[in-house]
């Protein structure tokens, strides 16, 4: 079991961060009587991973609680078993949303690169006195 300062060092969340994730159920550490301490488990520690993933990759936080609330880690080296089916499923609809957000970023940030560039090459053509 760790503290909240122990996961604050470890993952690089912030206790803001923690308990916020607790309040909107996304992270359910136990309590440590009698002060009422958190204390978070590896399994804990293994979902903040999987929530700095799924952050990397655009996913917003109500869409990350849908992905990890199965609690189920289905990676290439795992077996089905039951229920996984579905759970594929919805993390492949959920995930190819994600990615369609992601291309029109994408493509959106290629023309303000390209807008930038064009501005550039404008204004160094007027510094140098061409047209």
């Amino acid at each position: 079991m760790y503290t909240i300062g122990q996961v604050v060092d470890m993952t690089g969340f912030g206790h803001d961060t923690l308990r916020y994730y607790e309040k909107i159920e996304l992270l359910k550490p136990q309590r440590k009587k009698p002060g009422g301490a958190r204390v978070f488990s590896d399994d804990d520690l293994q979902l903040l991973s999987g929530v700095k993933c799924l952050k990397r990759l655009g996913l917003s936080l109500e869409e990350i609680k849908t992905f990890t609330s199965t609690k189920r880690c289905v990676t290439e080296h795992s077996s089905m078993h039951d229920g996984d089916e579905a759970v594929l499923r919805d993390r492949i609809v959920l995930l190819t949303d994600n990615l369609v957000r992601m291309e029109t970023q994408r493509r959106e940030l290629d023309e303000l690169i390209d807008q930038t560039k064009n501005n550039i090459r404008l204004y160094n053509e007027l510094l140098d006195g061409t047209p």
